[in-house]
C-alpha cells in the first residue's frame, strides 16, 4: 500500500472540541499518527455533544466527536498529577508536533509549555490554539464560539436582502469558525513543519482563534481600516433568493454578470429601463429591481434557475439540504463520503476529505477511538511501561 503523505509523522493532540481536535484530525487524514490525549473517566466535551442516533446520548456515540476524531489514536492521561505530567513528558520527547488549547500560561504552570518541551525534544513543534493567541491584552479572556464569531466581525460582514445600511448581525450555523480556526493551524503547524526539514529545529505556532476567522474577511477588514465609514452592502443584486422549491444565490454585481441573469429571465421589458443600465444605477435603485428578480424566481425550480444559468454563464447556485448533500451523486461518484465501523456507533458514513491526492490517496484507518482504546498500545507499547505499572497508573487515576 502507498504510504500517506504525513506517514511517519507523529503527532500529540492535547484539546478539546473543535479547533484543535479539528486541525489534528486533518493532519491525520493525511495520514500522520496523531494521538488523542483525554482526560481520564471524563472524555473530550464533544463525546457530551450531538447528534446522537436515535437521540440518545452516548459518550461514544457523538456525531460531532465521532467526526473530529477519526483516524486517531485515543489515550487518557490527567496531566494535574505529578506522575501524570511525567508520562506526558515522554510523550512529547518522542513527538514531532503538539497540538494543545489550554489558556495561555496554563501549560507553563504544568512545565509542559514549549520553552520546557523544547529543552527535551529541540524538533519539536508545538501549535497552541487559544481566542485571542498568547499575547496582547486580551489572552487571558474567556470566549466561546458565539463570542468570536461575532468579536471577528463575521456576522457584519454579510449581504443582506435590504437597502437599509444597518441591520441585526447574523450568526453562521454550527461551530464553523472553529473548524475555521482548526484549518488555519492545521497550515501553519505545516509551514513549522517544512521550515523543521531545513533547520532541523522546532517552534512554538501561537493560533488566535479570533484572528483565523478576522483573515477570512481580509477584503472587508483592508475595507474598514482604510475607510472607517460603515457598510453593509445595501446595493447588492441577488444574493440569498427564495424560488419555487428553495433558495437560489445569485451574484449578479458587475455588468456582465447581470445581463447574463436578464436574458436567464426572458429579457424582460423592465430591464431596459435607465434604472438597469449599470451597476451604479443598480445599486441606487434595489429597492425596485429585486423585486422584480423574487417574483420570477418564484416561478422556477432551483434546478431549472441552476441549469440555465450555468449555460447562460449567470453566478448562482442552488442552496441544498444537508440530506441532498448526503445523497449527491457528484461526491458520491468521487468517494467523498465512506463509511467507517466503530465498536460502539456501529458502521457509519462519514465526510472523508475536500482533496484528491493521486500518489497519497486519503485513508480511512480508523474510526474515532473509545475513551482510552490505545492506552497499552502507546504506554506499553511505545513508551515501555509493563501491564502492571499501566494497571497502577489507572488505579491511581492518572490514565
Amino acid at each position: 500500500m502507498t504510504d500517506a503523505a504525513l506517514e511517519g509523522l507523529r503527532v500529540l493532540e492535547y484539546a478539546r472540541m473543535v479547533s484543535g481536535p479539528y486541525c489534528a484530525k486533518l493532519l491525520a487524514d493525511l495520514g500522520a499518527e496523531v494521538v488523542k490525549i483525554e482526560q481520564p473517566s471524563l472524555g473530550d466535551p464533544a463525546r457530551q455533544k450531538g447528534p446522537f442516533p436515535g437521540d440518545l446520548p452516548h459518550p461514544e456515540k457523538s456525531g460531532l466527536f465521532l467526526y473530529l476524531n477519526t483516524n486517531k489514536l485515543g489515550i487518557t492521561l490527567d496531566v494535574q498529577t505529578e506522575e501524570g505530567r511525567k508520562v506526558f513528558r515522554e510523550l512529547a520527547q518522542g513527538a514531532d508536533i503538539l497540538i494543545e488549547d489550554s489558556p495561555p500560561g496554563q501549560m507553563e504552570e504544568l512545565g509542559l509549555d514549549y520553552e520546557s518541551l523544547s529543552a527535551l525534544n529541540p524538533r519539536l513543534i508545538v501549535t497552541s490554539i487559544t481566542p485571542y493567541g498568547q499575547t496582547g491584552p486580551y489572552r487571558d479572556r474567556k470566549s466561546y464560539h458565539l463570542n468570536l464569531y461575532h468579536a471577528s466581525g463575521h456576522s457584519a460582514f454579510v449581504y443582506i436582502a435590504s437597502s437599509e445600511a444597518e441591520g441585526p448581525p447574523l450568526a453562521a450555523g454550527g461551530l464553523v469558525g472553529d473548524y475555521d480556526a482548526g484549518l488555519t493551524a492545521a497550515v501553519a503547524t505545516l509551514g513549522a513543519l517544512f521550515w523543521r526539514l531545513h533547520t532541523g529545529e522546532g517552534q512554538h505556532v501561537d493560533i488566535s482563534e479570533l484572528e483565523a476567522l478576522v483573515g477570512l474577511e481580509r477584503v472587508e477588514v483592508n475595507h474598514f481600516a482604510n475607510n472607517p465609514e460603515p457598510r453593509r452592502w445595501p446595493g447588492m443584486i441577488g444574493g440569498l433568493v427564495p424560488c419555487k422549491d428553495g433558495y437560489v444565490v445569485i451574484t449578479a454585481a458587475q455588468d456582465h454578470q447581470w445581463w447574463a441573469l436578464v436574458e436567464l429571465m426572458g429579457n424582460p421589458a423592465w430591464a431596459k429601463d435607465e434604472k438597469c443600465s449599470n451597476e451604479f444605477t443598480r445599486s441606487q435603485h434595489r429597492d425596485e429591481i429585486q423585486p422584480r428578480i423574487l417574483e420570477w424566481m418564484g416561478q422556477h425550480t432551483r434546478e431549472e434557475i441552476y441549469h440555465q444559468g450555468q449555460r447562460l454563464n449567470v453566478p448562482v447556485g442552488p442552496v441544498r439540504t444537508v440530506e441532498e448533500i448526503a445523497g449527491w451523486e457528484q461526491a458520491r461518484q468521487r468517494g467523498f463520503f465512506a463509511e467507517l465501523d466503530h465498536a460502539e456507533a456501529g458502521r457509519l458514513t462519514y465526510p472523508t476529505a475536500a482533496y484528491r491526492l493521486s500518489e497519497t490517496p486519503w485513508r480511512g484507518e480508523r474510526a474515532a477511538p473509545l475513551l482510552g482504546q490505545h492506552n497499552e498500545q502507546v504506554y506499553c507499547g511505545r513508551l515501555g511501561y509493563s501491564p502492571e505499572e499501566l494497571a497502577r497508573l489507572a488505579a491511581e487515576g492518572v490514565v
